[in-house]
């Protein structure tokens, strides 16, 4: 049986999930972000406890095709902000219609309706909560970060990241109280 869960954005929650469903004694086939295939076949009142002791850890177990849909799209470009080295080498609209076969316009148009913002802005946001990751650890220059996140010039990335933050770049790495939000906020 799949289940579809959401918040699941990060290879701990990856990890939290799944000593979750071996706690309750389900047998897991397979497991990644968003979703889970198990051995069992689940009844209602199953489903219910299972969905009861995810939500005690943050997670949610999704029903419905459309909610499924929209955490497959933060799903994808969570892994492609945070857990992929090379940049895309397509616009994120081409890619997230390829990887999900849908039309983007409906891709898009579900998303924000769901979750009260664009794709793009969401985007962004992963994107500027990876830049402050690796701000700092102080390993890369701007420059390379930059050059890593895919934005065409230092300038470009200063800009979004200061329209985001309401900081610079320089700034924000110079301060102490540099509070990252969790992805699950985003």
């Amino acid at each position: 049986m799949k289940l579809h869960i959401k918040n699941m954005v990060c290879r701990r929650c990856i990890t939290a999930v799944e000593n979750e469903l071996s706690k309750e004694g389900y047998h897991i086939h397979q497991i990644e972000l968003g979703e889970v295939t198990v051995a069992e076949d689940l009844n209602n009142s199953q489903l219910d406890k299972l969905n009861t002791s995810l939500k005690h850890l943050g997670f949610e177990l999704i029903d419905d095709r459309k909610s499924r849909l929209v955490e497959k799209i933060k799903n994808i470009i969570i892994d492609l902000v945070h857990h992929n080295e090379q940049n895309l080498a397509i616009n994120l609209s081409a890619y997230l219609a390829h990887q999900l076969h849908y039309e983007y316009n409906y891709l898009s148009n579900l998303f924000s309706e769901t979750e009260g913002t664009t794709v793009e802005k969401y985007y962004i946001s992963q994107k500027i909560e990876k830049v402050k990751e690796l701000l700092i650890y102080d390993e890369l220059t701007l420059s390379q970060i930059a050059n890593r996140m895919g934005y065409s010039s230092v300038a470009y990335l200063s800009s979004q990241f200061k329209k985001e933050t309401g900081l610079t770049p320089s700034h924000f790495k110079n301060i102490k109280d540099n509070k990252r939000r969790n992805i699950e906020e985003l």
